[in-house]
């Protein structure tokens, strides 16, 4: 797991959900011919969180993209082929049908989720390139049904975190040294 997926899922376990990184969807070989992947290996998951209260999955797709250009909306409305192929979650109905039912078949035959969960796609990212591009993901990702968890979504939950009582997670004790008060 990296850094900016420990951050996210620390966040999500601040929330109530109970998560899990890097998660192997055991796909069958019908369902790799399906998606056009015959020899494909297991597929992987950033992170899957689950809300027992709303029997909800959020698959979350983490791409922190600090140091580079950022999220473009290119990468999802079919204008960059090749950018796209970095979220293909986003880009396949056929792919994320069948990993999302394969994932709620997996989760609920080991007792992770009760059974007919809520499936949603989620993208965290630590950069979007430009107010025209958050703009637009944030108007595609809504007509979609999916939720985009950009800079600002990670701001206020680490000011959240910092206002909380003390925990020993890295993200909790960098919000509070940030976020609370000033130095002297």
């Amino acid at each position: 797991m990296d850094a900016f997926e420990q951050l996210v899922s620390e966040i999500l376990w601040m929330e109530g959900y109970w998560v899990r990184t890097s998660v192997k969807v055991e796909l069958t070989k019908e369902e790799k011919k399906t998606i056009g992947r015959p020899s494909s290996p297991r597929w992987e998951l950033d992170i899957v969180a689950y809300c027992g209260r709303d029997n909800a999955l959020r698959v979350v797709e983490c791409k922190s993209y600090l140091d580079s250009r950022g999220v473009a909306l290119r990468a999802f409305d079919g204008n960059d082929a090749q950018f796209a192929k970095r979220f293909k979650l986003f880009g396949s109905w056929r792919l994320r049908n069948v990993v999302f039912r394969r994932l709620r078949k997996q989760f609920v035959a080991s007792g992770s989720c009760r059974a007919y969960p809520e499936v949603k796609l989620c993208l965290a990212c630590g950069r979007i390139a430009s107010n025209a591009d958050r703009e637009g993901l944030h108007k595609h990702f809504a007509k979609k049904g999916w939720e985009l968890w950009d800079e600002s979504w990670l701001r206020e939950r680490l000011r959240v975190m910092s206002q909380r009582g003390y925990e020993n997670q890295v993200s909790a004790v960098v919000a509070k040294l940030l976020l609370r008060g000033k130095a002297e």
